[in-house]
């Protein structure tokens, strides 16, 4: 990832500079539109052909609202025919399962700044993403069919660390695995958790799902290192796992 200050000089620079729509950048060239997908986890390009445009405003007025994701805007064709746009289009890119996911505008059947919020933070699947009736159309919308899930408490003292730990080995795994945090405090989760034959008092524990075969398991208790949690998903991924009793099987089972 780019870091921020390296982020604010590609904003200056000649492929952006001078060019400002409203709030957002201008990507004049291929390199500057790769550099500024490159910038952070989740962008939203705007492939439209001006200020005129239906989605130009409602875009702008959308990046206003989320300001946890970058938004730019361009209209040059050649740039577009990179990313396979061929009309006006609002594209989301997001690395944790390099995935690229189109709002065609003349598709629409009605664009305002309320459903365009909706459609970035429904797919606003990032490298850990908390889990909740919104980033979950997002996850199982997603090609990427395994799930590592970090089971935590909000208030537990090791939460933040947790969080930390995981999100910088999530992208070791990236198309392989979604990283994804459940929240053992909320009673949104409390089904999550049974499925898992786990109680809030467990946590935290890390399970993984897969919704190819619809199997779970859960890392036997112990230390959540970095070290422990890879070697666990690599098990899955050489697929060592399938003759191990599932979680909450008969009863509460583990790994």
């Amino acid at each position: 990832m780019l870091s921020g200050l390296f982020f604010l000089v590609l904003l200056a620079s000649p492929a952006m500079a001078g060019e400002q729509d409203g709030t957002l950048p201008r990507l004049a060239d291929g390199k500057a539109a790769q550099a500024f997908i490159q910038s952070a986890e989740v962008v939203v390009i705007g492939f439209l052909q001006g200020e005129e445009s239906l989605g130009y405003k409602e875009l702008v007025a959308t990046a206003k609202q989320v300001d946890t994701v970058p938004m730019a805007i361009s209209d040059v064709k050649e740039v577009w025919a990179d990313y396979g746009i061929q009309s006006d289009t609002i594209t989301l890119f997001r690395k944790a399962d390099n995935h690229q996911e189109n709002l065609v505008v003349a598709e629409a059947k009605k664009l305002e700044t309320d459903g365009l919020v909706n459609f970035v933070v429904v797919n606003e699947v990032r490298y850990l993403t908390e889990y909740s009736q919104v980033t979950a159309v997002g996850i199982f919308n997603s090609e990427v069919k395994a799930h590592l899930l970090l089971f935590v408490n909000r208030s537990s003292k090791e939460q933040q660390e947790l969080k930390k730990r995981l999100a910088a080995l999530a992208p070791e795994f990236m198309g392989k695995f979604l990283f994804v945090l459940i929240n053992g405090e909320a009673t949104s989760n409390s089904r999550s958790l049974q499925y898992f034959g786990l109680r809030p008092q467990d946590l935290p524990r890390v399970g993984i799902y897969d919704r190819d075969s619809d199997m779970k398991w859960l890392l036997p208790p112990g230390p959540i290192s970095t070290e422990r949690v890879r070697e666990f998903c690599t098990s899955f991924l050489l697929g060592e796992l399938k003759d191990v009793q599932q979680a909450g099987a008969e009863g509460k089972t583990e790994l």
